[in-house]
């Protein structure tokens, strides 16, 4: 069930400062999620968030336009994140067949032995920044909300 088109949107308009909350808040979990992995895993979220993508991913490779994709966090400076966990051995390029300029971005074995290490730091850190602040029937509707974003992509 798709909500009514909203009328437009004025400085003073009340929604937005819903909109800014969600941002607020959502910007202080990620800060929280990132000091946490820091802190305890030696693991910026970023890094995590690559790792994790290519762990899940069939034979824990992925193709550079396939990773932008699938990473959650910012896109911008993917490539230069990618030659960070190179240089820290905890991924690897392999060629791609066929092209020449095209190649693979492989989860290494430090690279999976980091992300388990730094799994259950982040997974308590969601529980304790954001899922403890809800019900199991609050989340259901929440969910419920966010997939109609999801859904259209935001258009």
């Amino acid at each position: 069930m798709a909500a009514p088109k909203p009328p437009p949107l004025s400085a003073s308009d009340w929604r937005l400062a819903v909109w800014r909350t969600y941002l607020r808040t959502n910007d202080a979990v990620m800060r929280s999620l990132e000091r946490d992995l820091i802190d305890g895993a030696d693991l910026p979220l970023a890094w995590y968030d690559v790792l994790l993508q290519l762990a899940e991913a069939p034979q824990r490779r992925l193709r550079m336009a396939e990773l932008a994709d699938s990473v959650l966090l910012s896109r911008s400076g993917l490539t230069r994140l990618v030659d960070r966990l190179v240089s820290a051995g905890l991924v690897s390029r392999e060629p791609f067949p066929g092209d020449a300029r095209g190649s693979y971005t492989v989860l290494e074995p430090a690279g999976l032995a980091r992300l388990r290490a730094a799994a259950p730091i982040h997974l308590a850190g969601i529980g304790s920044h954001w899922l403890s602040k809800y019900s199991d029937e609050e989340l259901l509707l929440l969910g419920r909300l966010l997939e109609r974003l999801e859904a259209d992509g935001g258009d």
